[in-house]
């Protein structure tokens, strides 16, 4: 992969933002999904923050090779700590990282998304996390992608500022709404997976010893959840 190649998954997250807009690519590596859209004229410009050295020198160079130091800064920064004032960001991207990890990310400096109007995430486990925050921070969802590639599956949610009451319902948080409404097959094969796995999680629980009741009510709630919505999903 490369800035000119774009993996499925970023090609998902690239196709969301929005035209001439200003990004901050926060967790960049190699800063291949900003100089993409710089390419082709997707983006005016913005910033990419890396948190680890060897990423954020691997995206300095990337960024002065393709000639877009001008329009491109990058910023060896915790999280949305790469985004200053003047930068004038209205977009913000943040993939390949787990759903707490970008959560954590966005509340503790939340201040910095002032004149964001787009989010664009991309959790690789732990989808149900954002929802929750962005119901609780102003954000709606106003689209939704699961996909599979290289034998892993992932999501991307795309949400706008909204001065709107955002509800969702259980299992919109934990399954998403968009990906309820039109289940695919990698929506399926993810959550046969995780039905999966807490059947046998439950089967080693309820042969110890000591059996934890509360936590087996608690999964098996959770298993007829996956159930109920995997029966849906297949008719």
């Amino acid at each position: 992969m490369d800035a000119d190649h774009l993996s499925r998954r970023l090609a998902t997250v690239a196709h969301y933002i929005p035209q001439g807009s200003r990004l901050a690519d926060i967790g960049t590596d190699h800063a291949y999904l900003p100089v993409n859209l710089l390419k082709r004229g997707v983006i005016q410009g913005g910033v990419v923050g890396e948190v680890v050295r060897g990423p954020f020198e691997n995206a300095q160079h990337e960024i002065q090779r393709e000639g877009f130091s001008d329009r491109l800064t990058a910023r060896l920064a915790n999280g949305l700590r790469a985004i200053e004032p003047a930068d004038h960001i209205d977009t913000v991207a943040i993939a390949g990282m787990g759903g707490t990890l970008i959560t954590n990310i966005l509340t503790q400096d939340f201040d910095r998304l002032t004149g964001v109007n787009r989010l664009v995430l991309q959790p690789n486990v732990s989808a149900n996390q954002i929802r929750q925050f962005l119901m609780t921070h102003g954000f709606k969802l106003v689209a939704e992608e699961i996909l599979a590639e290289d034998g892993h599956i992932y999501e991307v949610l795309v949400a706008d500022r909204t001065t709107e009451a955002v509800s969702y319902t259980a299992d919109e948080l934990r399954f998403g709404p968009f990906l309820l409404a039109a289940p695919n097959a990698a929506f399926i094969a993810k959550w046969q997976h995780e039905a999966s796995r807490t059947r046998e999680v439950l089967q080693q629980m309820q042969g110890a010893k000591q059996v934890p009741t509360e936590k087996v009510a608690a999964l098996t709630a959770e298993l007829h959840q996956i159930e109920e919505v995997l029966a849906h999903a297949r008719t």
